[in-house]
């Protein structure tokens, strides 16, 4: 990416009609790391101390990192995208997999109020660093996503202490891929400069 490129990402309006691949293949990975999650979303593996995790949770903290290339490489208007591709793709899967209407209005509405928020917050930060970005727009956007996608799909089946358990382990485990992540494209970033 030249100078200009970075520099107009950096701003949050789209790089230059080159890197129309980039935003492309971040926005099917985005989808497909939602669809990933969803599909195992309701197999969990015992922390050793404390907390349930989601296999699906594993899957899904590659997306606020993701979302966060696709803002960087794309714009705005390539974030919007990403997120309608998401919850078409991940809503027709679910109807044809038949999975239970709870999940799927629970995936739905997590995905738009956590991506949604998380957006909005990187968006207004434009002028700061991509780290102070990313690490803000997450400390907002984990937790709510998190606790809304485990009380919308799990409230009445399992208890309050399961139910927490989960939610610990998800924001636990998507801050830490989404760490490594972050610290990934940094390394990948400096190595190209």
């Amino acid at each position: 990416m030249n100078h200009f490129s970075a520099h107009s990402a950096e701003r949050g309006r789209p790089a230059p009609s080159g890197n129309t691949r980039l935003p492309l293949l971040l926005i099917a990975l985005y989808a497909l790391s939602i669809l990933a999650a969803n599909i195992t979303l309701n197999k969990f593996i015992p922390l050793p101390v404390y907390g349930l995790l989601s296999v699906g949770t594993i899957f899904f903290a590659a997306v606020f990192t993701l979302r966060d290339r696709i803002h960087r490489a794309g714009g705005l208007s390539a974030v919007f995208i990403a997120i309608a591709a998401a919850l078409i793709i991940n809503t027709l899967a679910a109807l044809l997999t038949g999975t239970e209407w709870r999940f799927i209005g629970a995936s739905f509405l997590a995905i738009l109020a956590g991506e949604l928020a998380d957006t909005a917050v990187y968006q207004r930060l434009l002028h700061r660093s991509w780290w102070t970005r990313v690490l803000a727009s997450n400390a907002v956007s984990v937790p709510l996503d998190s606790v809304l996608f485990n009380l919308l799909a799990f409230l009445g089946i399992m208890s309050g202490g399961e139910i927490a358990q989960i939610i610990f382990a998800d924001i636990l485990a998507k801050y830490l891929i989404a760490a490594l992540f972050a610290v990934r494209v940094f390394h990948t970033s400096r190595a190209a400069v």
